[in-house]
């Protein structure tokens, strides 16, 4: 396995951050690879180095994000619902920054629709139309309902400068879940 340099990824981080930022203060479309390279203190060169353009750099971005709540997913599948919520909204508090950007900025629509993708494909195994509380309904449609209420609360939470702490918002939403599922 090769070793990745530390400056290259100091530099990678650099970057990521930077764009986030700018993200934060203006249309991503109105952003340039300049302006990242000043924010990020890296020659433009090194971006191109990593990245085709600033559009491979946020998906970059965005598919390692989903790819780390996969894995909180698959690592928290005997949990219950509160425990495993837990496990993500402390990963959303420490990634605040790109989380808060990427649901709070009109440019971010792309990854509101991979996350509610995920959320809907992590919960499908939970959902039983055949017996119990949801029985008789359409599988896909109490799928997006649900998908649709934590993606949704979880930009509230963001929009509000995280009102609550991790734990609490874990507690809730996995209650809420608990008694749906």
């Amino acid at each position: 396995m090769t070793k990745v340099d530390r400056r290259v990824l100091k530099s990678q981080e650099a970057i990521k951050k930077a764009i986030l930022e700018l993200m934060a203060e203006k249309n991503f479309d109105d952003i340039t690879i300049r302006e990242i390279s000043d924010r990020a203190n890296v020659n433009r060169g090194t971006i191109y180095l990593h990245y085709m353009d600033k559009y491979d750099l946020l998906d970059k971005i965005i598919e390692e994000h989903i790819s780390t709540l996969r894995e909180i997913c698959h690592s928290a599948s005997e949990m219950s619902f509160q425990e495993g919520n837990y496990v993500w909204f402390e990963y959303f508090a420490d990634n605040h920054l790109f989380f808060s950007t990427m649901l709070n900025t009109k440019s971010a629509a792309h990854f509101r629709s991979r996350f509610l993708d995920l959320v809907v494909q992590e919960y499908k195994v939970e959902v039983d139309v055949t017996e119990g509380k949801n029985q008789g309904l359409d599988g896909d449609v109490v799928l997006q309902f649900f998908g649709a209420a934590v993606v949704g609360a979880v930009e509230w939470w963001f929009r509000n400068g995280m009102p609550v702490p991790p734990r609490v918002m874990a507690e809730q939403t996995g209650i809420l879940l608990d008694r749906n599922f």
